[in-house]
């Protein structure tokens, strides 16, 4: 076992760039939501205007799996910690970027081509993010407590969601609505630089991971390793595509479809439903730490097939309860839903990780993560908001109810990876 203070530092490392990563990713996702629509996608209708803007933040999802193969390839050859460092700088970028992007009324068709070119570069750097953190610790931790590190590490998803979130609605309740538009959402973009800052000098600080540095011990980096991936492990990416498809559909229609949807269709005041949204990503925190004990007791696939039934289950109850037009039942339906997210999301790592052998595990994690997530993350929201301007908002949550069975199958279609065991060679200080 590492010593405490090295296991610390390692789980600092993860949670904070992964808080980070995500700040950067919600936060456009809550400026599509609000004010994106109308300042880059002129359209016949406030609804088709939201449509064009989730189609803009589906192009992550798109760009995520591009990001996988790229960073996976040199996490695998060169090491996770320099490509999380590179992965951080491309994101935080981008984001600082976009607060500098001009509306479409300034300067026509360029601007939305260049809010698209920016959205892709996020989602390029995310694609390396979450399978090089998610390594890092389960790579790391104690024997028996992969669960409950890789949970750590996802907190930084609710604490990036919570930030951003609760950045836009400080700006929201301080400016009035015409300031806001045309000014005020562009703050949070350029506060991203001191978070990159912030998370690039705790990156800086860790080392290798001991399964890395033992893998290579014994043998050369695969010279291509996705097509290693694809040659021998094809169903391994296949069955962890599915198996993140619930995580990705859940917080998606939480996050990003349900604050169009409450603060445009079904009413609710913006400031009243950001806050409900954020005491909402308290309960997936809560799910996550719960969940982190429960997985290393009953094993992470298991924990993630119940899971994905409880995905399957809230997803019944989804679309009514959030349009019931009362704020308080809106917002008990995010937070069971929520719940049920972070048990699906905290045992991924840890079950993902041995799908693939350590010398290509960076590439197979990565690019199945992303798969997953262009499947979840990009399309489910965008067909939410089809069905809802179709007149089904109600039924949206059926689109959880498949996410949820489509995991399960995942779950039950996975093997690990036959490897056999390394040891660790001893670092010389």
């Amino acid at each position: 076992m590492q010593p405490l203070r090295d296991n610390t530092r390692i789980l600092i490392a993860s949670a904070a760039g992964t808080a980070v990563e995500y700040y950067d990713f919600f936060l456009y996702g809550t400026a599509a939501a609000l004010v994106f629509g109308p300042l880059f996608f002129p359209a016949s209708s406030p609804a088709a205007q939201t449509l064009f803007a989730f189609m803009s933040f589906g192009i992550a999802f798109l760009a995520r799996p591009i990001g996988a193969i790229a960073f996976g390839h040199f996490g695998d050859r060169v090491g996770r910690k320099s490509t999380l460092v590179a992965s951080l700088l491309l994101m935080g970028g981008a984001t600082l970027a976009i607060a500098f992007v001009p509306s479409y009324a300034m300067i026509g068709w360029p601007a939305p081509a260049l809010l698209c070119l920016l959205r892709f570069c996020q989602g390029f750097g995310l694609g390396g993010e979450w399978g090089g953190a998610a390594l890092l610790v389960v790579e790391n931790a104690p024997k028996g407590w992969e669960t409950r590190f890789v949970a750590i590490m996802q907190l930084g998803s609710p604490a990036g969601f919570i930030l951003a979130t609760g950045v836009v609605m400080l700006l929201s309740l301080s400016l009035d609505n015409a300031a806001f538009v045309s000014w005020g959402w562009r703050i949070p973009f350029i506060a991203s630089a001191a978070l990159v800052l912030i998370g690039l000098w705790v990156r800086l600080r860790i080392g290798e991971t001991a399964a890395f540095r033992a893998a290579l011990a014994h043998a050369e980096p695969e010279r291509v390793p996705l097509v290693k991936v694809f040659a021998e492990h094809w169903g391994a990416v296949l069955a962890g595509a599915a198996g993140v498809i619930a995580t990705f559909a859940t917080f998606y229609l939480v996050t990003t479809y349900a604050l169009a949807q409450g603060t445009g269709p079904a009413g609710y005041p913006r400031d009243a439903f950001l806050a409900v949204q954020m005491l909402a990503a308290l309960f997936y925190a809560a799910g996550l730490l719960i969940a982190g004990v429960i997985g290393d007791r009953i094993s992470p696939g298991r924990l993630l097939a119940f899971a994905s039934l409880g995905v399957a289950i809230a997803g019944l109850f989804f679309g009514p309860g959030l349009n019931a037009g009362s704020l308080p039942l809106a917002g008990a339906t995010l937070c069971v839903t929520m719940l049920a997210l972070g048990f699906a999301n905290c045992p991924l790592g840890a079950w993902l990780s041995p799908l693939f052998p350590v010398r290509l595990r960076y590439s197979g994690v990565s690019f199945a993560f992303s798969i997953g997530g262009v499947i979840g993350g990009a399309l489910t929201p965008i067909g939410a908001q089809a069905m809802s301007v179709a007149g089904y908002a109600d039924h949206v949550g059926l689109l959880l109810v498949a996410a949820g069975l489509l995991t399960f199958l995942g779950v039950l279609l996975a093997r690990p990876a036959d490897e056999p065991a390394l040891s660790v060679p001893v670092r010389s200080n």
